[in-house]
């Protein structure tokens, strides 16, 4: 029996691994992540902004490595059923990604058509 967590956990990947290719190296070393809800500074940020975030993208520091987070409870609220959360995951990772590397997310993902 899977976890609701390891399902989520299962869509990010499958989101991340049908992003690499398309990304053409781009994405190579970029760490990808879950997190329950966002924190710290992102925390802050959004509640600046009036809104809570669905992931964050983060350029690599020195030693730190680029980061991707997906924050699985926001995600998980804005959806109805599997299929939304499977669309709505894919979304986050692409627009965390397009973020990253400064593109739009058309461009990185021609079937990007935006959350569900």
């Amino acid at each position: 029996m899977t976890s609701r967590e390891d399902r989520f956990d299962q869509l990010v990947l499958d989101a991340v691994e049908r992003l690499v290719p398309r990304a053409g190296g781009r994405l190579d070393g970029v760490e990808v992540a879950v997190e329950l809800v966002p924190g710290g500074d992102v925390l802050v940020a959004a509640e600046q902004e009036g809104s809570i975030p669905l992931g964050h993208a983060r350029p690599g520091h020195g030693r730190s490595d680029a980061r991707i987070v997906v924050y699985r409870r926001p995600v998980e609220s804005r959806v109805r059923d599997r299929t939304e959360l499977a669309e709505l995951v894919d979304a986050v990772v692409v627009e965390q990604a397009a973020a990253l590397l400064m593109v739009a997310p058309e461009d990185l993902d021609p079937d990007y058509d935006g959350h569900p």
